[in-house]
């Protein structure tokens, strides 16, 4: 992940893809949650790091918008500081996805792009974030989700305006672009050419064991690689759980309740009839006539319907209200009218005219109030349910509200509180190993959301309406184990270390000589050590892609290197090195195979349509004017990387 930053960040073509991943992370904001993404403003106090065309970009937006990244950056890679976001290229990125995001505004200004309020209000309304219980919009959603994520309605509109204009000015070019078959074909070739060569291993195993550390050496090892025994922030989230079952005293309908529903119901229940019908649309009038004509002489529509090379659809079971929300109001009327085996039409409508024939009728019994009561009391419960959940939550948010602190709501709403071990934002108890509960999930999000000393919040947990009071109790920064309490595990480490050293030693005195001419096998037997002989690999790049990730690192470098040379890579595990050497490469002829071609070709359109949307972009920024002041730049960077470099440690 980190080398994917630095090498992101360091060409042209890194700055358009992190303005996509941009796009990306608010289009998955829009169809999931909120929780950590914040505005991205471009003025504000502080010095400005750029001016993009009429705007500045200030300091103070800029650190806020690289503290958003870091967040949305460790929700892909669990653990990722800001430091090593920043070290890896990160502070960079971040500034020129804030100039292309200013850049890109300002254009699409300029040329009258514009998205209505009423477009991004209805985006709004329909996150799950802002819905109810009932799971329609809560005004008390959204105010309660915002104050979580600390931005302004106004802020969050902007936000989905930027996205929308930014995806309506690239993703066409993106999508819709296709490489020709000439030029596809040597790289569909080469997904068919093959390789063969030889692999050795220098394990440790098979070298003398390293002689165990001095406590000088111990204690030097442990303070080099103190990040790998450093424990993340770990908390204590404390959490009290209201579901339906907390409310299911007051959930349980009653007789009268029972009896109320049934007789508002009363047509649900009632004796009824369901119609099972055939039709087809027919854009031509004339041809529908023919088709009804023949329908009413004894063909079914199917036969009907195929000479016009149309395909009949067979509704069944339908009520009047389901066929009209498949038809019409009319056509439904008039079907329900009708007996069985009657033809209906040619009736207009919308897309052509109809011609419905009545397969069957089926008369549904009536329920009594006895057979309808486990419906009837299934319904109801949900429904008091939801109500008594609602008024809970308003309660708790009433105090959330007024100041109150986790403690007091909990014993105002008279619920049970629970607190986490001291955990890491992965859910995870270093001191005692295991997998997190995912029951637990968004209750451990929202208390590494959170600082201690914040508000409580109210995160819903499960789709039945099941919520949490959730607070964050104690923080134990990230900080290494003492080496007291791990020094078998350091002892471990640093053995193992020095026998891959001495595993290193070997296999680079194989590989010079190999690459210096000798026979690999001649040069494992002089090795010095028993080592086992080498063994002949051929694979070919057809292969490697079925494997995926899966693909071993020897096979994976003997892809990547020149004929008749020889390279080195560590096993897996630590447990040696490996020696490879390739011998011959069989070229591929995908020159047949149209599909191989095709589907390659796809995908180069897709990069090509980056490599379009790039420059578009840089067009942009070059037509607006965009210039940086290295100072403050310079300045901010030292600054974040300072304050977050303990983080790291």
């Amino acid at each position: 992940m980190l080398g994917f930053f630095r090498r992101m960040t360091k060409s042209k073509v890194g700055i358009f893809i992190g303005l996509l991943l941009l796009v990306v992370i608010a289009v998955g904001f829009a169809m999931a949650d909120i929780q950590g993404l914040r505005p991205a403003s471009m003025g504000g106090a502080g010095a400005a790091v750029a001016k993009v065309g009429d705007q500045e970009i200030s300091d103070t937006a800029l650190r806020e918008r690289i503290q958003n990244d870091v967040q949305n950056a460790a929700q892909r890679q669990p653990g990722l500081t800001a430091a090593q976001y920043i070290a890896a290229g990160g502070f960079e990125g971040s500034l020129e996805r804030a100039i292309s995001d200013s850049a890109l505004m300002q254009f699409a200004r300029d040329h009258g792009l514009v998205v209505s309020d009423r477009y991004i209000d209805g985006q709004i309304a329909s996150l799950p974030a802002f819905q109810g219980l009932d799971g329609k919009f809560s005004q008390q959603a959204f105010d309660q989700a915002l104050a979580r994520a600390r931005i302004t309605p106004q802020q969050l509109r902007d936000d989905f305006r930027r996205t929308v204009l930014t995806r309506m000015m690239l993703a066409r070019t993106i999508e819709n672009s296709f490489l020709p078959q000439q030029l596809a074909l040597p790289y569909a070739s080469l997904s068919k050419e093959s390789r063969t060569g030889q692999v050795a291993i220098v394990p440790t195993a098979a070298l003398p064991a390293p002689a165990a550390p001095t406590a000088q050496q111990l204690q030097a090892y442990y303070t080099a690689n103190q990040g790998r025994y450093t424990i993340p922030e770990r908390r204590v989230i404390r959490y009290a759980i209201v579901s339906p079952a907390s409310v299911a005293a007051q959930s349980a309908p009653t007789d009268a309740e029972i009896q109320a529903a049934y007789r508002a119901n009363a047509a649900r229940f009632a004796p009824s009839q369901t119609r099972t019908v055939s039709q087809v649309v027919i854009a031509d009038q004339a041809a529908a006539n023919r088709v009804a004509q023949a329908v009413r002489g004894g063909q079914s529509v199917t036969a009907a319907a195929a000479p016009l090379g149309l395909e009949a659809v067979t509704l069944t079971g339908q009520t009047q209200g389901q066929l009209a929300a498949r038809t019409s109001a009319d056509i439904a009327r008039s079907a329900f009218a009708a007996k069985q085996g009657a033809v209906i039409g040619p009736v207009r409508a919308p897309l052509g005219f109809v011609v419905l024939k009545v397969d069957a009728i089926t008369q549904v019994p009536g329920k009594t109030i006895d057979q309808a009561r486990p419906e009837l009391v299934a319904e109801l419960t949900k429904t008091k349910s939801a109500t008594a959940l609602g008024a809970v939550q308003e309660k708790i948010d009433g105090g959330i509200t007024d100041g109150a602190t986790f403690d007091e709501i909990v014993a105002d709403a008279k619920l049970t509180a629970q607190a986490t071990a001291p955990i890491t934002a992965q859910g995870i108890d270093p001191m005692k190993p295991g997998q997190p509960d995912p029951a637990l999930a968004p209750i451990v999000e929202a208390g590494f959301a959170a600082e201690a000393g914040d508000a409580p919040q109210i995160v819903q947990t499960q789709a039945d309406g099941t919520f949490a009071l959730v607070a964050t109790g104690d923080v134990t920064r990230a900080a290494p184990r003492p080496l007291a309490d791990i020094r078998e595990q350091v002892v471990g480490q640093y053995l193992k270390d020095q026998a891959m050293k001495a595993a290193r030693v070997i296999a680079q005195q194989i590989l010079n000589k190999v690459n210096g001419g000798m026979p690999l096998g001649t040069a494992v037997a002089q090795s010095g050590a028993r080592l086992p002989a080498p063994r002949p690999v051929t694979a070919s790049r057809q292969q490697l892609s079925q494997l995926g990730a899966q693909v071993p690192p020897a096979l994976s470098l003997m892809f990547a290197m020149a004929p008749k040379k020889a390279r080195l890579t560590a096993a897996p595990d630590g447990e040696g090195w490996i020696v490879v050497y390739l011998d011959s490469i069989a070229r591929g002829n995908a020159t047949t195979d149209k599909a191989a071609i095709t589907g390659i070709g796809r995908e180069l359109g897709r990069i090509s349509g980056n490599e379009y949307a790039e420059q578009f972009v840089e067009a942009v920024r070059r037509q607006v004017g965009v210039t940086k002041n290295a100072a403050a730049i310079s300045r901010l960077r030292g600054e974040l990387a300072g304050s977050a470099a303990p983080t790291a440690q």
